[in-house]
């Protein structure tokens, strides 16, 4: 019989799980690089779910473990990103253990097998539980409750934050004020449990640096900020936000940052985003923690991709040293 993660029972769980957890540092100490390299889990997506994604969305809502096709199986991330790629820190995707967030068992494996490999869980990417901005009030509390969940898991799992999606509907103002709305609500919960929430340009007008500082301002709330990715500026309709703007507006609020990358040119360099110029950005707003690698890209392996993106993270982290 599954264990099952309850309000009641969480609070003793956590506090044992404490004691294994291994030090995030809000910013860089004396000696430390310029920034740590964390691997998101949605780079090796392929890996994980397999090709088919025939009946992916009704499944993961009925039978979710049978979205997971592919040869590395989620508990194995850990040592994956250790062993595989020599990375130190994960950022783990909801939809690769959704029928386990309150899975006791489940979320004790998953964390002892990261203790065990010496890596850090940075936080948990969450999808697919509702719009933290619906413009219908139940929709939107709906999708505030749904999160709850995850709040719990990445606190015992030793996450510092969970990452949402802030979309809405409707003309800008109403979408800003829904979406800040369903930011406090939730930070409200995640606030007990010493969890950030951190909203990642996703699409639509989260995609738009200067709607979305005017949010985190709405909200005021230290523990809500952003995650700042340096791919993903699309906001419908073949219109796009320009990249290096959104990072600049969205870097004061940063929490964590995901280093998209898609392809390489002869010389390593990410294309199109112009890595080293972000990575200075980023530097530039004194942001000095975790950057997540996701490849996307298709002209390489999952796991070649991340090779490819961590070298070149590792030798802007080492061309900038010295100028900063």
């Amino acid at each position: 019989m599954t264990s099952r993660i309850t309000r009641r029972n969480f609070l003793g769980m956590a506090a044992a799980a404490t004691s294994l957890a291994p030090v995030v540092r809000a910013a860089a100490q004396p000696g430390d690089p310029l920034f740590r390299i964390s691997l998101a889990q949605w780079s090796l997506n392929r890996t994980i779910f397999g090709t088919n994604r025939a009946n992916f969305n009704s499944l993961l809502r009925t039978d979710p473990d049978a979205v997971l096709q592919g040869s590395l199986n989620p508990l194995d991330f850990a040592r994956s990103a250790r062993r595989d790629f020599g990375i130190e820190g994960i950022e783990y995707v909801n939809t690769f253990f959704f029928g386990h967030a309150r899975d006791e068992s489940y979320l004790r494996d998953l964390r002892q097998r990261a203790d065990d490999e010496g890596v850090t869980s940075v936080l948990i990417m969450c999808d697919s539980e509702g719009d933290l901005g619906d413009p219908d009030s139940g929709g939107r509390t709906l999708a505030i409750e749904n999160h709850h969940k995850w709040v719990e898991a990445a606190a015992f799992l030793g996450c510092h934050s969970i990452r949402v999606n802030a979309r809405s509907r409707g003309p800008w103002d109403e979408q800003a004020k829904n979406a800040a709305d369903g930011l406090s609500r939730l930070v409200d919960y995640a606030d007990d449990y010493d969890i950030n929430v951190i909203v990642e340009n996703h699409g639509g007008l989260s995609s738009n640096g200067r709607w979305l500082s005017s949010v985190m301002d709405m909200v005021g709330h230290p523990r809500v900020g952003t995650l700042p990715d340096f791919g993903n500026f699309s906001l419908g309709d073949g219109e796009t936000y320009d990249n290096y703007q959104g990072v600049t507006e969205m870097m004061p609020y940063a929490k964590a940052v995901s280093a998209k990358s898609h392809d390489f040119d002869a010389d390593g360099n990410n294309t199109p985003e112009d890595f080293e110029r972000m990575m200075r950005i980023v530097l530039d707003a004194g942001y000095r923690g975790w950057v997540g690698i996701e490849y996307e890209g298709r002209n390489h392996g999952e796991a070649e991709g991340i090779r490819r993106t961590k070298a070149l993270l590792e030798r802007i982290r080492t061309d900038l040293a010295g100028q900063y």
